[in-house]
């Protein structure tokens, strides 16, 4: 499978919203059905995006492709907001220039109009339980969650044009699952759009489908607060899709609550200006006098879901809606040209670039340049200043000065003529 990442950078608001999507193309080896993704419409809806950052994560195409963008509304979803700049799912119908959502429309609507795509599914959490019938103020008609959500019952003339048809089976299948409670059960909402739903003739599913692209909504219910339970019937209700479509995959984990919790816990890590790598599992709420520029950093996330948000005096690292620790700057120019130093782990001499984790048994040594002074953080000594050429063990640490919450990580920082080179940080797995 080949998976093709296009990263927007961050610009200024002067031009619009502040972050833009990410986009993976996930191609397997034969070809067939191309489904597109779409999550993260509504910052408020964790659901919509936790569930397609897995797939990107975790899953592997054979047959066909997926074309995922797992945080549309990225700015929205930081700050878990419905949206801060107005309902984005009503801006389908029209977007104003001056709008800062107008780029961020403009170019999901390509996407969703591309003579590739087959399909399109947008992925929500919405209020309540939906019923045919009313039950209560939280089982009702008038309810999203646990639904899938067609504007109209099928397209004609187009391929998978019957959406009831495929929405009944898709529900039909989830049922059939292992459900964490019986009322959590899913149903087929047909909003009949175009003759009934003002609000929704401006939605995404009703921009595609008037472009001839079948699309509907898969909506879990907000009413349920567990995250993974979440996530995991959206990703079931995905697989019933694209079994539907003969779109073959593969995952890497076994599709149960508790492996999706795990994998939810899961924050990968972050590169500062490729010169400082940090691993975001067990990472200390607060690092202080982090090497970078005081503008114009370049944050690196290996998660989809990963940012960070100026906070003016520190930077908020946030992986999604969640908060994961704040970064307190030491601003440098960062002009040092030296990308590399060597070291000595276990006894061993090797070459590692700056950005780098190194994992050590027991002992490690930097055998730094003549020019680099180096600083072993955590690590004391009072007759010289730099500590390049002394065999270190975890213990000559002060724990408090690790990087994880473990006390396993250490930074060794290295300088040139006052200017920061680069970060190699030191993970100790033996005693």
């Amino acid at each position: 499978m080949r998976i093709v990442l296009t990263l927007f950078l961050i610009h200024g608001l002067l031009f619009g919203a502040l972050r833009h999507f990410g986009i993976y193309e996930m191609e397997g080896k034969e070809q067939g059905n191309k489904l597109l993704v779409i999550g993260g419409i509504h910052g408020d809806e964790p659901g919509g995006y936790f569930a397609p950052a897995l797939v990107v994560q975790h899953y592997t195409i054979k047959k066909g492709s997926l074309l995922v963008v797992p945080n549309l509304n990225f700015d929205s979803i930081v700050h878990n907001r419905r949206g801060i700049y107005g309902d984005m799912n009503r801006k389908f119908d029209h977007v104003d220039q001056t709008d800062p959502d107008y780029e961020l429309v403009t170019h999901i609507k390509s996407l969703i109009t591309d003579p590739s795509v087959d399909f399109i599914i947008n992925l929500h959490d919405g209020r309540g339980f939906y019923r045919t019938t009313w039950e209560s103020a939280i089982f009702n008609p008038r309810a999203w969650g646990q639904a899938y959500i067609i504007d109209q019952k099928t397209i004609d003339d187009a391929k998978f044009g019957n959406l009831d048809e495929i929405t009944a089976l898709m529900a039909n299948k989830l049922n059939q699952s292992e459900l964490a409670e019986n009322h959590h059960q899913f149903d087929v909402k047909n909003t009949y759009t175009k003759d009934k739903d003002e609000q929704m003739r401006m939605s995404l599913t009703y921009f595609a489908i008037t472009h001839l692209k079948p699309a509907l909504a898969i909506e879990t219910s907000k009413n349920i607060t567990e995250l993974d339970t979440k996530v995991l019937y959206q990703l079931l209700s995905m697989e019933a899709l694209l079994n539907h479509m003969g779109i073959e995959f593969e995952r890497n984990f076994e599709l149960t609550r508790e492996t999706v919790n795990h994998l939810l816990a899961q924050y990968g890590t972050l590169a500062i200006n490729n010169k400082f790598e940090l691993s975001l599992n067990d990472l200390r709420p607060a690092l202080h006098f982090v090497p970078m520029r005081k503008t114009g950093n370049v944050f690196e996330f290996s998660h989809p879901l990963g940012t960070t948000i100026d906070r003016g005096s520190y930077h908020q690292i946030m992986i999604g809606n969640i908060p994961v620790a704040r970064l307190y700057p030491q601003h440098f120019s960062l002009t040092c040209k030296a990308t590399a130093a060597t070291i000595e782990r276990d006894g061993n001499q090797e070459r590692v670039s700056f950005g780098q984790t190194v994992r050590v048994n027991k002992t490690f040594k930097v055998l730094a340049d003549k020019d680099f002074r180096v600083n072993l953080i955590g690590f004391v000594t009072k007759e010289r200043d730099s500590q390049d050429g002394i065999t270190v063990q975890k213990s000559d640490f002060i724990s408090r000065f690790s990087t994880d919450q473990s006390e396993t990580s250490f930074r060794a920082e290295f300088y040139d003529n006052g200017d920061f080179c680069g970060t190699i940080t030191v993970v100790f797995e033996g005693p």
